[in-house]
């Protein structure tokens, strides 16, 4: 079986006109705090297998391990099977881009070529990423992230196997919201000041695989946004890793005050030839 981008993105755009009207209505319960929306069944089964069964190993990935996060990501998409970058532009077609940014209310939003924090990412037993807050902007601080797109093809997830999607609508005193990472899934999530997010422990031997991107926009979502790094923090019960995350972030924030652009360049994009 061999598909196109443009062959994908149709799919994925009928798929996502068909739903529409119910999608804008889920978008719209949650917008006031992290406005999200999912929808099942994103293309045929036998392509999501195949996204799946091409997807590479985590001894082929990039490792990122600290208190923060455990977990794989892999976005110099040419060493990699060929459909895996077919799928990861098919989201970024202009006709997906616009009727995505219709359905949560936004006015433009654009797609990141060069998958800058996006890509493919791979959580293998005991990988975790806590609770957190994006980036605020891309890669040349020029533009505000506002949307988070995760496709999830592990087939046969269970979320009691870890590895889910966590919301923190009400900040993380409050009680978060899980959504689990099922198998031919879209989760399309905001981005913002106050959009907690986090990835709970994946508990079983497999490998939980997601098709990741952003969409970036020349204005912020909330009045109140301003610049900031991606910004982790301890769950309630973390008490000393919550401490230490947060004078991290102090830390790594001040050195961002200094140099608009960071040390080093961050290595998470896709670099063509």
């Amino acid at each position: 079986m061999s598909f196109t981008k443009n062959e994908i993105a149709n799919i994925i755009l009928a798929k996502l006109e068909l739903k529409k009207d119910s999608l804008k209505k889920q978008f719209l319960i949650s917008k006031e705090t992290i406005g999200y929306f999912f929808i099942d069944d994103l293309l045929p089964k036998d392509l999501a297998l195949e996204i799946y069964h091409k997807f590479p190993n985590v001894n082929d990935s990039v490792k990122r391990k600290s208190l923060r996060e455990f977990k794989f990501t892999a976005f110099q998409m040419n060493k990699f099977n060929p459909l895996l970058e077919e799928v990861i532009y098919a989201f970024q077609d202009d006709r997906i881009v616009d009727l995505v940014a219709n359905i949560c209310g936004i006015e433009q939003v654009f797609p990141d070529t060069s998958l800058y924090a996006g890509g493919l990412s791979l959580m293998k037993k005991d990988n975790f990423l806590n609770p957190h807050l994006d980036n605020s902007h891309d890669k040349d601080r020029n533009r505000w992230r506002v949307l988070n797109l995760l496709y999830y093809v592990t087939p046969d997830w269970k979320v009691e196997n870890g590895g889910n999607l966590e919301l923190w609508p009400k900040g993380l005193k409050h009680k978060q919201i899980t959504v689990e990472s099922k198998f031919n899934r879209l989760v399309v999530m905001a981005t913002h000041q106050k959009s907690w997010h986090s990835v709970t422990k994946v508990v079983v031997n497999e490998v939980r695989c997601c098709v990741s991107n952003y969409y970036f926009s020349e204005q912020p979502l909330l009045v109140s946004d301003s610049f900031h790094i991606t910004t982790f923090r301890g769950r309630p019960e973390e008490k000393v890793r919550d401490f230490l995350l947060k004078l991290d972030s102090a830390l790594r924030s001040s050195v961002r005050k200094l140099f608009k652009k960071g040390i080093r360049e961050n290595p998470h994009r896709y670099k063509k030839s």
